[in-house]
This record gives C-alpha cells, structure tokens and sequence, in this order.
C-alpha cells in the first residue's frame, strides 16, 4: 500500500523513509542511515544515488573523513517532502479503522515488548 501511494510521486517506500530522517532530524551521515533504517548499506547507497539523482538530496565528503558522506535534503527535496501524503497515516486508518481503542492498547503494548526484546537479542544483550 505504502509503495501505491508514493508511486504518483516517483518515489519507493526507502526512499521515503531517508527524505523523512533528512526532512524531520536534518542532515544526517549516510553511516547511521544504515543503523537507523535497518537496511544494507548497498541498499541504501542505490537509495541515496537515486535521490541525489533526481535533486532531492545532496550528497557531500564529510569534513573530518572524507571517505563518509554527509546528507542534506535540498530544496527540492523538502518542496517534494511538503507535498507528499503520510503513507503510514493512511495505511493505519485503513489497517485499524473500527478497531477497539483497548484492544489497539493492548496490541501496541505487546508489539513494543516483542519490538524491545529482539532488539536487545540483536545486540547481544540477551543471548536466550
């Protein structure tokens, strides 16, 4: 759902994700994308070429390392991300529309935990 409604703006759901961390957290090093997003670093170099392709992300030498790359929305991108739907709005409208608002409270409580817990089993600090 998220990638039809992104489709009209000729952007992928990754895509949206990294002009979202730049729109909303400012720049950002391309390393700790990897971290934040939980993908690849391949992936998300194809992701940031595309975007700095298409103008809306620059792509600089970091000025400590210049082998990392700082990244920028520009203003082009942020025109863009001003005008783009929230596709995770409307995916939980149309997931939870008529849902009871207890049962949402118990589920978010129970995704949480199990959200927590393989994070800290990832890390290494719980090896059960």
């Amino acid at each position: 759902m998220m990638d039809s409604v992104l489709r009209p703006y000729d952007l992928g759901s990754t895509q949206w994700y990294v002009l979202s961390q730049l729109a909303n957290s400012g720049p950002t090093m391309q390393r700790d994308l990897v971290r934040i997003l939980q993908i690849e670093r391949a992936t998300l170099s194809g992701v940031v070429a595309t975007l700095v392709r298409k103008g809306l992300v620059d792509q600089t030498p970091d000025s400590k390392d210049q082998r990392q790359r700082m990244l920028r929305i520009t203003r082009s991108g942020m025109k863009l991300w001003k005008s783009l739907p929230d596709p995770t709005e409307l995916i939980l409208a149309v997931a939870f529309n008529g849902a009871d608002p207890a049962e949402l409270a118990t589920a978010r409580r129970v995704l949480q935990a199990a959200t927590q817990r393989l994070n800290e089993h990832i890390s290494g600090g719980d090896q059960a």
